[in-house]
């Protein structure tokens, strides 16, 4: 269980590729140096948070709908609970920005390194395209 200790705090995302499984082509996942956070509390929480760097910026106080629908597609954002379990986190879904992801369970294997974690060929659906990915993400411990 020294993996619980070491992966608790907040971790600041340094990169998120994504692979499609069909036909192999690797691509920036919300482009090239995205802005995120994960947070794994004591007890057990976490939440997570992703956003593109250069999120499109609506043109008035309140975004038109093509705006919302341009934010929406830049972010991902939700919160949980988690356990371990042979080399794999497990975020538990329960508050999403997506509600298609309703409650659920994202399996995340991961590495630590020091200050850095690396979450590896997590599988998952791209909310954005439908497709059959895996991701491979990597933060610094904050």
């Amino acid at each position: 269980m020294s993996n619980a200790v070491n992966l608790l705090g907040t971790w600041k995302m340094l990169s998120w590729t994504r692979k499609a499984v069909v036909s192999g082509e690797i691509s920036d996942a919300m482009g090239p140096d995205p802005i995120g956070y994960l947070s794994y509390q004591p007890d057990g929480r976490m939440t997570a948070v992703v956003v593109k760097r250069n999120r499109p910026l609506p043109n008035g106080a309140t975004p038109t709908d093509e705006e919302k629908v341009a934010l929406f597609d830049s972010m991902l954002a939700y919160a949980g609970s988690y356990t371990l379990q042979d080399g794999k986190v497990i975020h538990h879904v329960d508050a999403s920005w997506n509600p298609v992801w309703g409650v659920s369970d994202l399996v995340r294997p991961f590495m630590l390194d020091g200050d850095r974690l690396v979450i590896h060929s997590a599988p998952g659906i791209d909310p954005t395209t439908g497709e059959e990915v895996t991701y491979h993400l990597e933060f610094r411990k904050v």
